[in-house]
């Protein structure tokens, strides 16, 4: 059975983007379809439309917790911080152009970049969408509904 993350890393490296990959590892606990978890996660992929802001990956792990929990917004609030202080702290960031190494500010193209080998090598998405997705459920099952 593949762990939350390794699932998360396959969808990415099928062609998800890094926010649909994330989110869609966790269909099951969301009670959402992979095809509307995909749809519904498609523009925060490259840090919100390829803008090089927040990560897609913190993104999804936001649009998971907001769609289990049924609690006021501070509570969501501090479990959205708390996943990505966590993520943080590993990381360094939760800015894609700084998990990226890009120094330029501002919006990227919108059209993504074709998925081939030099892509992949020269990208830590696969391995961050999967560090997100473990850290995802590990506070999912430390703190049930």
């Amino acid at each position: 059975m593949m762990t939350k993350g390794e699932k998360a890393k396959a969808l990415f490296m099928s062609g998800c983007n890094c926010s649909q990959a994330v989110a869609a590892a966790f269909c099951e606990e969301t009670g959402l379809s992979e095809e509307l978890t995909k749809k519904l996660t498609m523009g925060f992929g490259g840090g919100m439309g390829r803008m090089r802001e927040v990560c897609g990956a913190i993104s999804a792990m936001t649009f998971v917790i907001s769609a289990i929990y049924s609690e006021d917004k501070a509570n969501i609030y501090n479990r959205v911080q708390t996943v990505a202080n966590k993520f943080r702290e590993e990381n360094g960031s939760i800015v894609c152009r700084e998990l990226l190494g890009l120094s330029i500010k501002g919006a990227d193209s919108p059209v993504p970049e074709k998925r081939t080998n030099e892509y992949y090598k020269k990208r830590p998405c696969p391995e961050l969408v999967a560090m997100a997705a473990d850290i995802l459920d590990e506070y999912l099952k430390n703190n049930p509904e």
